[in-house]
């Protein structure tokens, strides 16, 4: 039996990421992966849609993506081609709670993230119907698009899409596209889509996918994790009923069998709790530096990952980030608290780049400190990375318009 200090199952954003990490820190790490290196997210997800959004036609977009991704994909290689990093290129599979294939190790990380959640409706055999990696397959741009979901996904096709010249039609079972964003924000950016063409049936249920009037049909309803062909309950793992696997707050993997189970951790969105790119790199820092400090006392591996600030973005034209609660969710918490708004038509370099649809809500609570941002607008994934560092460090609304920012640029939004 081969032996390792740590076991990685995927070498996706949150797998590749724990190896590197760990092998700076002196453990000999083993990694699996059955695929490409890189996970959805670089192969095809995130980068390759990124490439879409960022292109002028289909045709150019094809092309980008052709080029970028096998470039970026190189570079993760390159990483685990680190002398402590071994890789194996074979789908890892759980023998007993301490071995996987034909490798045993100290400590084991889930990493398997996450695939397409099907809705369990007629017609999803039809040669029509695809996931997003199955758009991102199609050579030929198609004439009508319709899209089920207006989550991150199916938004993001829904305005890629239409600028390429399909007839888009998305179709959503709740009454407002993108739950995650503030209610008014998502509602000004869903009118500003459907002025420029793209179609909405809001509060729809989908029976069947037969009597849709397309000729792809996106589904785009979420994803859930990938744990099938794992043989978890060797490791004396149950998932929870979300169908991710449990954990705690250094992601250990919580377990009937604990603390028999402590070593086992599980990161990305095979954890179901934060199904970001980032956030299971993040998440896979924190689990690396709890190995760790559990391997020695006078380990300094300690971090100040502040998981309940976690920005994300929407790359719809124009783009749309948040990072903390929305309003609604302040006015259920029965908390005080204030809302400053401001607008891409008030500023400047907004009216100077001919880009002045945009709106921003920036909360916080009633000693000043901000809670949270939400906004839609050219470039509102770099102002709400802004809010997310102000957030991490406590600061209040006071302390922000105190900070000089250059002029003329968009992030003066934030100080209107």
């Amino acid at each position: 039996m081969n032996k390792a200090d740590l076991i990685i199952i995927g070498a996706g954003p949150g797998g590749y990421r724990a190896a590197e990490y760990a092998a700076e820190q002196g453990l000999k790490v083993v990694i699996f992966e059955s695929a490409d290196v890189g996970g959805t997210c670089l192969n095809v997800g995130c980068i390759p849609t990124k490439t879409y959004v960022h292109s002028a036609t289909f045709e150019e977009a094809r092309e980008r993506m052709a080029s970028v991704v096998p470039q970026l994909r190189s570079g993760v290689e390159t990483i685990l081609s680190h002398p402590n990093i071994t890789l194996v290129r074979e789908k890892g599979v759980f023998v007993d709670a301490q071995t996987v294939n034909d490798y045993t190790a100290q400590h084991i990380i889930i990493a398997t993230g996450s695939e397409t959640k099907w809705l369990p409706i007629a017609g999803t055999d039809d040669p029509r119907v695809v996931d997003s990696t199955g758009l991102l397959a199609l050579d030929k741009l198609p004439k009508r698009l319709a899209i089920i979901g207006a989550g991150v996904i199916g938004m993001e096709f829904a305005s890629v899409f239409h600028r390429f010249g399909s007839e888009v039609t998305v179709i959503e079972y709740l009454k407002e596209c993108l739950p995650m964003l503030d209610a008014d924000i998502a509602k000004r950016l869903r009118k500003l889509l459907e002025k420029k063409g793209v179609r909405f049936q809001m509060k729809t249920a989908v029976q069947s996918l037969a009597d849709i009037d397309a000729d792809v049909i996106l589904m785009a309803t979420g994803r859930k994790p990938r744990t099938d062909g794992l043989n978890l309950e060797a490791a004396g793992i149950t998932l929870a009923p979300n169908g991710a696997i449990p954990v705690d707050d250094n992601f250990q993997v919580i377990s009937h069998l604990s603390p028999l189970t402590t070593h086992l951790y599980a990161i990305g969105d095979v954890n179901g709790r934060q199904m970001l790119a980032h956030a299971a790199e993040m998440q896979a820092v924190r689990a690396v530096n709890h190995i760790v400090n559990s391997k020695s006392s006078n380990s300094k591996c300690v971090d100040g990952i502040r998981f309940d600030v976690m920005p994300a973005a929407i790359f719809t034209t124009p783009e749309a980030a948040c990072v903390g609660p929305t309003e609604d969710q302040l006015k259920g918490s029965g908390a005080a608290y204030t809302c400053q708004k401001s607008f891409w038509r008030a500023n400047g370099k907004a009216m100077a780049m001919g880009e002045t649809e945009g709106m921003l809500k920036l909360f916080a609570d009633s000693d000043g400190r901000i809670l949270g941002c939400h906004a839609f607008g050219t470039h509102a994934a770099d102002i709400v990375q802004e809010v997310s560092v102000l957030m991490c460090r406590d600061t209040t609304l006071q302390q922000l318009r105190d900070m000089v920012h250059i002029h003329p640029t968009l992030s003066e939004i934030l100080i209107q």
